[in-house]
């Protein structure tokens, strides 16, 4: 794929009680714009990923709202997939520029979700469940916990090693300036927090969170530029009753395919993976339908130095998961590691990084691949 990221921002993640989303969203799409070296009349289209603006905000027309924002007069699409809405987001405008149709795009991510009540937070993001399981209840926690427990049941995995997730990511928050939570935390800490769903803890699971980001994708390739090699989607049944494993996202596995045949790689070619961690046992089970570990082994590699780094940003548990935000802001963090400007937490040598964005439970699943430009 001929086609470049020139330009990336993120916003800092968090409670930002006194942030806009209008400011939000002026704070990613200008910083990568910049970034870019491009004037925002250089922008032929605007495509935002946003999950919950209609269900909390009461405000769905947000492709015309934010290309009023910033100033633009221009194609402009909202893209919604629940939590893997800024990934379709990246797809959908990486495929507007590879067609043709378009030279330079922006993608914006955003969501607001701290200003509204946490019941209210939790019936929204159900919406993106099946309506057996809003029937009876469940909710996003719930519905990973039996993955959790029917995975540890298969694997004999503990809540030792899930809770490792969580401490290897806090630890990664801790070197990102725009984390919500740069605090590190230890098992046992993770261990005595209050049970969610069991087996999950709440420092098993990502936060509410406010927050933006926003890259530049154009056929032009610029010094600092970072190439996408691969852009995938492939889904799932809404449900997990419906599914024949409750132990891998077939979801995420397909996509994965698709991405590394556009690529022409294999999974030992990855240097660093952005995974979608909305709980701990998320992680696990993207590591292993990834490509990176056998079935049942990647709980006891979580931590351990090797060649692939995973959530340097801290993840959505560190870094926090403003839902239509997270998908863009994975890209964005490759493209600071592949430029070599990630600071503190950059991986050293990295050449390819590989994101994975995730719907719901598992219904939705967007990966992308990007390396450095030789």
């Amino acid at each position: 794929m001929n086609i470049y990221v020139t330009g990336a921002a993120t916003t800092k993640f968090g409670e930002l009680w006194g942030v806009s989303p209008r400011t939000l969203a002026r704070q990613a799409a200008f910083g990568a714009l910049k970034d870019a070296s491009v004037e925002a009349e250089r922008v032929e289209a605007l495509f935002v990923g946003n999950m919950l603006s209609g269900m909390l905000g009461g405000q769905e027309h947000l492709g015309a709202f934010f290309a009023e924002e910033l100033g633009l007069s221009i194609p402009a699409f909202k893209i919604e997939g629940a939590c893997a809405s800024g990934g379709l987001a990246v797809h959908n405008a990486a495929f507007s520029v590879l067609s043709g149709q378009y030279e330079t795009v922006l993608v914006l991510g955003i969501e607001k979700m701290t200003d509204h009540k946490p019941e209210d937070v939790a019936t929204a993001l159900m919406g993106a469940g099946s309506e057996e399981e809003r029937s009876a209840g469940a909710t996003f926690p719930g519905l990973y916990a039996l993955l959790a427990r029917v995975y540890m049941k298969e694997y004999g995995t503990t809540q030792e090693q899930l809770a490792a997730v969580a401490v290897k990511n806090h630890y990664h928050a801790s070197l990102n300036p725009n984390a919500q939570f740069c605090n590190p935390i230890t098992v046992e800490q993770v261990m005595k927090s209050s049970k969610i769903a069991d087996p999950l803890k709440l420092l098993d699971c990502s936060p509410i969170s406010d927050g933006a980001a926003a890259i530049v994708i154009s056929k032009k390739k610029k010094g600092n530029s970072v190439q996408i090699m691969a852009s995938a989607v492939a889904t799932d049944t809404l449900g997990l009753a419906q599914r024949k494993s409750m132990t891998e996202l077939k979801a995420t596995q397909e996509a994965a395919k698709k991405a590394y045949e556009q690529a022409k790689i294999s999974p030992r070619d990855v240097h660093l993976a952005e995974v979608h961690d909305c709980f701990t046992i998320a992680e696990i089970l993207a590591m292993e339908d990834l490509g990176f570990y056998k079935k049942g082994s990647a709980a006891g590699a979580v931590g351990k130095k090797n060649h692939l780094v995973i959530n340097p940003s801290g993840g959505l548990k560190g870094c926090g998961h403003p839902v239509g935000a997270t998908g863009v802001k994975q890209i964005a963090e490759l493209v600071e590691q592949l430029r070599g400007n990630a600071g503190a937490r950059q991986v050293k040598g990295a050449k390819i990084g590989l994101a994975q964005n995730v719907g719901g439970s598992g219904a939705t699943a967007v990966v992308h691949i990007l390396c450095k430009v030789r």
